[in-house]
């Protein structure tokens, strides 16, 4: 007996013969009970073997995208995936994939740049695709991607240029000293003095530290690929500052995290602290281009500040930096 039960706004059904299954999804009962009738009678008369779980038959496109996020997903270290997952699902999700249309991607598309930014859609439509040529190359999915693929992407926004303004470094320090976590101020500080990213920040355990050679070791990092960073005598001072915290409590262990903070807790805090010192605008990743921009300010080298940030695409570390036109010119005055 099949087994049949509604998910949704679509049925699903699966039937069993001797250990192996057969699973699909349709929109109607009618066409479920009879798909059913058919399989079954197949598999009595042995005309058509059963498939196991693992080669459960895409019909939908909710489908694809339910089994990208089990299988594939959380091998990334993309966050996000789950909430563009769902969008995609939401709208194009009913749409058989053996009929999915460029017309269907243009539309969600438009329809999604009246709800969020470009650059959101451009991820969405990435990610749709990335789901699809998983589906294709090792589901055996009925998809026709070549034209899938031809659908324009919105093109992205120009790249953020918020930098620390006078007084901006104060009022922050001011009102992160407020915050009831001292680590949150310390995150802040550091950020500011390596350019790292938040997770990595994060991340960082002591065995990683380097005191000698006065180096961070990085692990994880977006790219996947591991790297050294120098820290300077002021971000060596944080560590110390950090290590301070820890005297009268329990000691810093080799393996145990710098920072003892979570990334929602980070999150939250420098929410408050921004809106409390009056700099609503600026997010924590800017202080990642602060970073990069001071370090060419301080007369680095395009491979030296490649080696702190782990930027591969030079292009890509130019897009993070914003030189202020009244420090080249101080540096014009003094060689003339």
């Amino acid at each position: 007996m099949a087994n049949i039960r509604k998910r949704g706004s679509r049925w699903q059904v699966q039937v069993r013969r001797s250990g192996s299954s057969l699973t699909r999804t349709f929109v109607s009962k009618d066409d479920a009970l009879r798909w059913a009738r058919e399989q079954e009678r197949a598999a009595d008369h042995g005309g058509m073997p059963l498939k196991g779980p693992e080669e459960i038959c895409l019909t939908f496109l909710s489908e694809v995208l339910d089994r990208y996020g089990r299988a594939v997903s959380p091998r990334k270290r993309s966050p996000s995936d789950r909430y563009h997952l769902r969008s995609l699902t939401q709208s194009l999700g009913a749409v058989p994939i053996a009929r999915l249309s460029p017309s269907h991607l243009t539309t969600y598309r438009d329809r999604r740049l009246t709800e969020v930014a470009a650059a959101t859609v451009a991820k969405e439509m990435s990610l749709l695709m990335q789901a699809l040529s998983v589906a294709v190359q090792e589901w055996d999915a009925p998809v026709k991607i070549e034209k899938l693929k031809l659908v324009r992407k919105p093109s992205p926004p120009p790249g953020r240029t918020r930098r620390l303004e006078a007084g901006d470094k104060v009022k922050l320090a001011a009102a992160l000293s407020a915050c009831r976590n001292p680590y949150v101020k310390l995150v802040f500080e550091f950020g500011l003095a390596t350019g790292m990213r938040r997770g990595e920040i994060l991340g960082l355990k002591w065995r990683n530290i380097d005191r000698v050679r006065q180096t961070a070791f990085l692990y994880h990092t977006k790219n996947s690929l591991s790297r050294y960073v120098p820290l300077s005598p002021y971000a060596i001072k944080i560590l110390d500052a950090v290590a301070g915290l820890r005297l009268n409590g329990p000691p810093c262990p080799p393996e145990g995290r710098i920072f003892l903070l979570t990334a929602s807790a980070l999150q939250q805090a420098w929410r408050r602290a921004r809106t409390r010192a009056g700099v609503d605008d600026l997010r924590f990743h800017d202080l990642r281009h602060e970073a990069v921009s001071s370090f060419f300010e301080m007369g680095l080298s395009v491979p030296e500040v490649a080696l702190i940030t782990g930027h591969k695409d030079p292009r890509m570390l130019f897009r993070y930096t914003q030189l202020r036109a009244e420090n080249v010119a101080k540096k014009l005055r003094s060689t003339y």
